[in-house]
Order: structure tokens, then sequence, then C-alpha cells
């Protein structure tokens, strides 16, 4: 085919890829569609968290009251207001009452460590923090408003709806996402952003009055208000969990069938671990959101409510790409990420801001209404992450750089293929970690995992495997080194398997990569069978390499680098070697032959090779 017809017919397919348009009511905003509903159906249930409810009436009573006070103290359009508030009813009143007033609410989660919430609030240079009293924040020139203490002040202010003159351009939010270099930055999304997520979601899922949807995460993350504002601008329940069951997957589903949820929100990790459970035949659940980090599973077939895998940065408002993942028992992958949802745009680029063609990883870029305006305070990262579109006709329109990996499918889904700067190289070979996942979840017994490089010895990076294992199936190294060796070649082989109990989390509901162990004895996974030493030499050298890898028993015929041992480790048994058995090895050797028995073979020829070289009275001063 001629390469300006094909690139012809690429251009033509990406723009039918990213043709979803919907057309959205230009005047709304998120306080009056509350305030609407609550005029509809006053005594419907807004908010629920144990047996304390809130009603649309005395939520939006509640809302207009913090508003009006809020009014008082200079609150306007992109006025900045913390909220620092653990997940209860008093939370959604804040976020509410911020907006009523015609401020960006920066939620704060009240769990994280004081120095990072104040560096926060000092960041954003908020004017007012809406918290409780008994949270005790540092607020150095700040006003304060406890809604538990300051109850009879608010109770005072007008119920009426306050006047405000927000615009759709204006700040809706700033959400606080970790930064590569440690400092967090603050992202800001303006409220036509919002209501775009907003009224796609309930375009797709099909939300009324009659939904009963949750809030799982926490406060300070971007879910928390896709998990509110879809489901309260249409008139629908909101219910909170308690901290013990959004965090323990056997009672989250109970609770969720018990209460009669029909759609639920669900960080990735604790969604695997879900819908990994059995689920009664019958359910009022509807669907299941995943999102936050990478889906590698797909469901069951006999899973009674639909899985659906989102993507988005915080950058460009929760929610970029959607899609339904169907019950399949084989797959070449882990789950797509779906299609662009509507009025946003997906490209996936080289480092020429050209496309790829269909099937090429790439860098995906995102562009559309969703977009944000960047980062606070920070103008130069901005400009970095933040470009002009060249692919759009309108002016102004923008494209956020996501650092993700992807490439589209065949039929317009798009694949997500992990960080670009998570490409790590060991021995001279560039290695992607999540393409070493899906094979090693192949493995019956491997519930979940992760493959990182780890640097413990200083320039001596290898790759480890973390494990979270299915209850009740016994499973050795061995055994995923043979299911890994069938796919990939051995230098993408994991040098250590780590099982967990739990993948440890951020409050995000993100893998918490910093807080992964360190391969030890007591955590990592060795072979069922151990080959005990027959030779003197065998048991020197069993001697010597136990002790370097931190175990208390090898056999001869693990391999010394897929019991965790690196290049450093492997220049200290060499060095070992030669003064146990006065013989030089290399490096090499020891990756050629790199068994116990297979070292141990080659100690015991240089040995007698050294031997026939020496005088019979060298040898005798040798074995003396």
């Amino acid at each position: 085919m001629d390469i300006s017809l094909k690139a012809d017919i690429e251009h033509r397919q990406l723009r039918e890829w990213n043709a979803p348009q919907q057309n959205r009511p230009q005047n709304a905003r998120v306080p009056q569609l509350v305030a609407m509903q609550a005029a509809a159906t006053p005594d419907a249930q807004a908010i629920v968290s144990g047996d304390q409810t809130l009603t649309y009436r005395e939520l939006n009573r509640r809302g207009n009251q913090l508003a009006h006070f809020l009014q008082t103290l200079g609150v306007g359009p992109n006025v900045l207001v913390g909220c620092c508030i653990g997940r209860s009813l008093d939370m959604v009143v804040g976020l509410l009452g911020i907006l009523k007033a015609g401020g960006a609410y920066v939620p704060l989660d009240p769990t994280y460590p004081s120095e990072r919430l104040s560096f926060m609030l000092e960041d954003a240079k908020v004017p007012v923090l809406v918290t409780q009293q008994h949270l005790r924040l540092s607020t150095r020139g700040m006003r304060t408003i406890c809604l538990d203490a300051d109850a009879k002040i608010l109770a005072r202010q007008s119920e009426a709806e306050p006047f405000s003159t927000v615009t759709a351009d204006d700040l809706v939010y700033v959400i606080y996402t970790s930064g590569s270099t440690g400092r967090p930055k603050g992202v800001q999304i303006a409220h036509k952003s919002l209501l775009n997520l907003i009224f796609w979601h309930q375009h797709t899922f099909a939300v009324t009055s009659s939904d009963r949807a949750t809030q799982v995460t926490s406060p300070a993350f971007d879910a928390a208000g896709w998990e509110l504002w879809p489901y309260l601008t249409a008139g629908a329940s909101v219910y909170l969990p308690d901290e013990d069951t959004r965090a323990t997957p056997v009672l989250l589903r109970d609770w969720l069938v018990s209460r009669g949820i029909t759609i639920t929100f669900l960080p990735t990790p604790l969604a695997e671990s879900a819908i990994d459970l059995e689920w009664p035949s019958t359910t009022a659940l509807r669907f299941l959101l995943a999102g936050a980090d990478t889906l590698h599973h797909c469901p069951p077939p006999s899973l009674p409510f639909a899985l659906i895998n989102n993507y988005g940065p915080t950058e460009t408002t929760v929610v970029a790409t959607s899609g339904r993942v169907l019950p399949l028992a084989y797959s070449d992958g882990p789950p797509s990420i779906g299609r662009p949802i509507a009025n946003t745009q997906i490209y996936i680029l080289d480092e020429h801001l050209q496309p790829v063609p269909s099937g090429t990883p790439g860098e995906l870029y995102i562009g559309g209404v969703g977009v944000g305006r960047g980062y606070l305070n920070r103008p130069e990262l901005t400009a970095e992450r933040v470009l002009p579109n060249p692919f759009a006709g309108e002016q102004g329109a923008r494209l956020y750089r996501t650092g993700d990996l992807a490439r589209f499918l065949p039929d317009g889904q798009i694949a997500f293929m992990g960080r670009i700067d998570q490409q790590i190289k060991i021995r001279g070979y560039r290695i992607e970690p999540d393409e070493i996942v899906p094979a090693l979840n192949g493995h019956p017994a491997v519930q979940t995992s992760l493959v990182v490089a780890r640097e413990d010895i200083l320039g001596d990076k290898r790759l480890v495997a973390y494990m979270v294992l299915v209850p009740g199936i016994c499973v050795t190294a061995s055994s995923l080194r043979e299911i890994l060796a069938a796919h990939l070649p051995d230098y993408m082989i994991p040098s250590a398997f780590v099982q967990l109990e739990a993948m440890p989390l951020t409050a995000n509901g993100k893998v918490d990569r910093a807080a992964l162990p360190a391969p030890d004895a007591a955590n990592i996974l060795l072979d069922e069978i151990v080959a005990a030493p027959s030779t003197p030499t065998e048991k020197r050298l069993v001697e010597i390499v136990a002790p370097l890898l931190d175990l208390e028993q090898i056999g001869v015929d693990d391999n010394f680098f897929l019991l965790g041992g690196s290049s450093l480790m492997g220049a200290q048994l060499i060095m070992q070697v030669t003064e146990s058995f006065g013989v030089d090895l290399s490096l090499r050797t020891l990756f050629e032959t790199p068994t116990v028995r297979l070292l141990s073979a080659e100690i015991e020829r240089l040995v007698l090779a050294k031997l026939e070289t020496m005088s019979d009275d060298e040898v005798l001063r040798m074995l003396e």
C-alpha cells in the first residue's frame, strides 16, 4: 500500500476513534444542580454514613449556610478554600458549601502527615480552612471554620441560595498529587472540566435518582469528586462505608450487597480482590468501576455485574478513557483502558509529536475539555506538561503529556503499557516491568503481582517480583520461573520473588512502591526441594553463598542470581572463592555456572589444572 495512503487511512481512523462528542448544559454548575434536586426531592436521602443520614433538604441547607459565611470572609470565584475533613457527612457539606460560595476547594486528607498538610496549605495560600475541631492543624495566617465547634454560628446564616458569579472557566478544585521530586503539586481543574465528567458519567451509566453509589476513596483523591457529584446532581444516594469495611474485600462485598449499592468505584487493587470473591447470583450492583492503577485481570464469567476499567490522570479530570472488561478465558495481555470519554481526544505520539501507526507503542497525550489549567504556582512544569494541541481546529486547545506508554488496538481501544520513566536497563537490556506482570499473573497461584527494579545496593539494579498469592495454593520459585521462561527471555525473569499478604497502598488506592519491602529470608520464595551438597567443595561453597544471600539454606541446583544474587554480590563471591580455593574466577564464569553444583565442578577443574602445573613441593606447601 502507498505510504501516504496508509497514513491518510490511519489519520481518518484516529479521527473516528476520537469522535465521541456530547452536548451538555453550558450554564449548569454543581451547586445549582444539587439545589434543583433538593427542590424536587427534599426528603430523599443524599448521604448515608452508618446510621447517619443527610436528606437533600438538609445537605442543601447546610451547604447554603456555610457558603454565606464563607462569602463574608471574601470567598468568591477562584479563591482557594482548604477542606480537611475525613470521609463523613461533614466532608460533603464542606465541599458543597465552598462551591456554593463560588470558591474552589482544596481537599486534604486528615490522615496525611502534618508536614505534608502544612506544605499544601502554604503552597495553595488558602485564606480559609474548613475543618473539624479535633483536627489540630497548623493554620498560620488563615481563618479556620470548624463545622462542629462553629455549628451555632453557621446555623444563624441564611438558608437561601447564595449569589455567585462563577463561570465555567473558573476553578472548581485544586488537587495535590505526588511529585517526582517528592514535592506535592497542585492540579487546577475548572468547572467545565468537572461538568463534562459528570454528564458523561450520568449518560454512560444511566444514573437516576434511584441509584445508590459509594464514596470509598480518600477525600484528597481526585476520584472522591467522581464518587460524589455525578450522583448528587442526579438525586441519587451516596453511601459511605466505615474504615474497616472499605479496606477489607470480603466485608466490602457484603456491605455492597446488603446496602443495595448499584454503582461503586474501587481503586484497582481493591477491585481485583473484589472480583476474585464469590458473589450472589443476583445483586443490585450494576457497575463496578475500577481505576487508579493497572488492571491485570479479566472478570470471571459468573460476575453478576459489569466491570469497567477507567484511566485518567488527575490533570485531565479523573477519567479520560473508559471501557467494559469482558470475561475472557485467555488473553495476550491485561485488559484495555477502553476508549476516550465524551469530548476527549487521545493521541499516541512519537518523540516528534507525530502519531504512531496503530499497534505501535508511543506516549499517550490527552486533549479535550477535561484538560485542566495546569499546576498551581508551577508555570515551568505546566509549560512542560500542557502543550498546544496541533491536531485540534479550535484556538487555545491543549494537550496533556501523560508520560504513559500506550498503543492503539485494532478496534480503537487503548492498551496501557506502563510508565515511560519506569523503563529500566539491566545487563544492557531495556525492560518494561509491566510486560512481566501478565505472564506472572498467568500462574494459578498468583492473585496479583507487581515487578519493580530495586537498587538496594548502590549501582546494583535487579528485578524483584512482589506477589499476593491465592489462599490455599502452594507455589515455588521454580514454578514461577518456569511459567515466565515460556514467555520471556531470561534477562526479564526476576531475580527474587517476594510474597506479600497484600499490596501496600497509598491513601489514593495506588500501590505504594516506596513501601515494598526489600527481599530477605523472611519473605522470599524458595524452591520446595533443596538438593543438599554431596562433596566437600559443594559444602564449602554453600557455606559461602547462603550468608551472602542472607538465606539459611540453599540447594546445590539453585540459581545464584534467581535467589537474589547481584553482580556486586557475585564479585564478593568470587573474592571468597579465591581465598578458599586459591583459584581465580571471572564474573562471566559465574553467569555461565550460577549454581553451587556447576560452580563447584568448575572450581575443581581449575584446582586440578593448577595442580598439574605445580611441583610436588608446591603441592605439599598448598596442602599445609
